[in-house]
C-alpha cells in the first residue's frame, strides 16, 4: 500500500465515524431539533446560523438550503446566517469586540421563540458563547453543534457533539447532520 493509499484509508475510516458516531449518538437529538426549526417556521419565527471560519461558510451554505431550497420546491423558509454581513461583522468587530459580532445581530433581529443554531468545532469559541447566551436571554431556542471537546457544553438547549477532535471531520459531520436536519424540516407536516 503506497503512502497516499494509507492516508486515503485513515481519512475515509476517520470521516466514517465522525459521521456515523455523531448520527448514532444524536439522532433523537436532530429529530427534535428538526421538530422546532419546523415548528418555529409554521410560527412565523426565524432561524438563525452562525460559526467562525469554516463553520461561518456551512452556516452560509444551511441558511441558503432553507431560503432557497434543499430538495423540494416550497415556500422559501427565513433562516439567516449571521455570517453573511460583512459590513456588520467589521463594524461591530471594529467598534466593539470580535467576541460581540453575533450577539450584537441577535439582540437586533432575535425574537423570543426564534431558533439560534451555532457550530464551534471546539464548542469554546468566546463569540459564539456570547451569542448562545444573549439568545438564551431573549428567550430563544438555542442549539451547538460542536465536537468531542465541547461534548459537555452547557451553552445551549440542544448539544449535537461529534465524536472526533479533527476539526475537518467534525465539520463534515456537521455538514451531513445540517443536511439531515434540512431534510427532516421539509419532511414535516404543514399543519
Amino acid at each position: 500500500m503506497t503512502h497516499a493509499s494509507e492516508l486515503l484509508t485513515r481519512i475515509r475510516r476517520d470521516h466514517l465515524a465522525a459521521v456515523e458516531g455523531a448520527i448514532e449518538l444524536h439522532g433523537q437529538t436532530l429529530s427534535a431539533l428538526a421538530d422546532l426549526v419546523a415548528a418555529t417556521f409554521r410560527a412565523q419565527g426565524r432561524v438563525f446560523f452562525c460559526g467562525n471560519g469554516g463553520s461561518a461558510c456551512d452556516a452560509m451554505h444551511i441558511a441558503g438550503e432553507f431560503v432557497g431550497r434543499f430538495v423540494d420546491d416550497r415556500a422559501a423558509l427565513p433562516a439567516i446566517a449571521l455570517s453573511a454581513d460583512s459590513g456588520i461583522l467589521t463594524a461591530v468587530g471594529n467598534d466593539y469586540s470580535f467576541e460581540d459580532i453575533y450577539a450584537r445581530q441577535i439582540e437586533a433581529l432575535g425574537h423570543k421563540g426564534d431558533v439560534l443554531i451555532a457550530l464551534s468545532t471546539s464548542g469554546r469559541s468566546p463569540n459564539i458563547l456570547k451569542a448562545l447566551s444573549v439568545a438564551k436571554a431573549r428567550g430563544l431556542h438555542t442549539a451547538l453543534f460542536t465536537g468531542e471537546k465541547g461534548k459537555e457544553s452547557r451553552s445551549a438547549d440542544l448539544v449535537i457533539a461529534v465524536p472526533s477532535v479533527i476539526t475537518a471531520h467534525i465539520q463534515e459531520a456537521h455538514m451531513v447532520m445540517l443536511h439531515a436536519l434540512a431534510t427532516l424540516v421539509e419532511a414535516a407536516p404543514a399543519e
